[in-house]
């Protein structure tokens, strides 16, 4: 699941841009299904706007999914759920932007409904903020996702090159 990879949201700078896209190329290139989150927004982030648009250096293999939010949480008065059940999905793995914001918040709800998640921990951005620096943020969240609890559904927080390793050897 690529969370908020849009040309809109890429306005903000964002931390090592370049970097993060190329994991996710990585990851996108090797997955069985991809599925890319937008965010639809007033002020810039209108369906079919350049802002609603995908980055154009992203990966977008055939067959791809799409879903729209209006809020952090993929997962709020969206179609997600339906999505994921009419595909047969209950695990996957999240990257995409904004680690603190739209991340964190469909991650945690996704824990809940019992989904299995893989975090690809150097795949997903933030913008620097106010109280702290994207760097910083970046790695917080990590520990926060990696300690998470959610009994019986752990979340997993892993380096892309060892996602690509473990879907190489099955």
């Amino acid at each position: 699941m690529v969370v908020d990879m849009q040309q809109g949201v890429f306005a903000t700078p964002r931390l090592q841009r370049e970097a993060c896209v190329a994991r996710i190329n990585q990851l996108t290139r090797a997955a069985d299904r991809v599925i890319f989150i937008q965010h639809i927004e007033e002020g810039g982030l209108e369906e079919g706007s350049d802002g609603f648009a995908l980055l154009p250096d992203l990966y977008q293999p055939e067959g791809a999914l799409y879903s729209s939010k209006t809020a952090c949480d993929a997962f709020y008065k969206t179609g997600l759920e339906q999505l994921l059940d009419e595909h047969g999905i209950r695990e996957f793995v999240m990257c995409g932007c904004a680690t603190d914001y739209c991340v964190d918040t469909t991650l945690k709800n996704a824990a809940s409904k019992g989904y299995a998640i893989t975090v690809a921990e150097d795949a997903h951005t933030t913008a620097d903020r106010p109280a702290a620096q994207a760097a910083t943020l970046i790695a917080h969240y990590n520990e926060v996702w990696r300690t998470l609890t959610v009994p019986g559904n752990p979340v997993h927080v892993k380096p892309t090159e060892t996602i690509l390793q473990a879907w190489q050897a099955n």
